[in-house]
């Protein structure tokens, strides 16, 4: 009987100190999410800055029709940068898929890259990816200034520069609808302007 009451109580003490444990755990957790802000597309500084109107562009699709960038649109345009060789671009081409089809009242997406035309079309058969625009323009990605892969410009319909930078997942991506939205130049920015200053 003497063993069965040590027991429970050695039980009890286990119970107890894993409840503090795990408390400590959701405090900590609490702590470290308020001390990480979230991640926006990661902004370069070279090429036409945001605010600014876009160089225009006139440019035939791979999968049928004329692409125009810059200038009065009645919609906004997200032009996504990638690669057939690019795994992260590939990754992210179901989601654009996903945001063309769920930001269809308001955006237009195009995708742009660079190359020989042939590899492309195959990209473009074995990605299924028919269903949008698909330009290739090595003009386009100098003047965008584009050096790294996959990289996001979003164009309002007045043809100026919202949002643009490197984007390695949805969160990223969708950080440039967010700033448009917020009418700041990135989400780290809006964090920036919340963020006090020690003085």
């Amino acid at each position: 009987m003497t063993g069965l009451i040590f027991a429970v109580a050695v039980l009890f003490v286990i119970v107890l100190g894993l409840a503090v444990a795990l408390f400590a755990l959701a405090r900590q957790t609490g702590v470290l999410f308020e001390r990480i802000s979230p991640m926006g597309a990661l902004i370069n500084d070279s090429g036409p800055r945001i605010g600014d109107a876009s160089p225009r562009f006139t440019l035939e699709s791979l999968t049928g029709g004329v692409v125009s960038l810059g200038g009065a649109a009645e919609r906004s345009k997200l032009v996504f940068f990638v690669s057939p060789t690019c795994p992260v671009c590939k990754k992210l081409l179901p989601i654009v898929k996903s945001i063309r089809n769920s930001e269809k009242g308001w955006l237009d997406v195009i995708l742009a890259s660079d190359g020989e035309a042939a590899r492309h079309k195959e990209f473009i058969e074995r990605a299924d990816l028919a269903a949008l625009p698909y330009v290739l323009s090595s003009e386009l990605g100098i003047t965008y200034r584009v050096s790294r892969l996959p990289f996001a410009i979003l164009l309002d319909e007045s043809g100026t520069i919202r949002s643009k930078g490197l984007v390695n997942n949805r969160e990223q991506l969708e950080s440039l609808f967010n700033a448009k939205e917020l009418g700041v130049d990135s989400i780290q920015t809006f964090i920036e302007q919340l963020t006090p200053t020690n003085s």
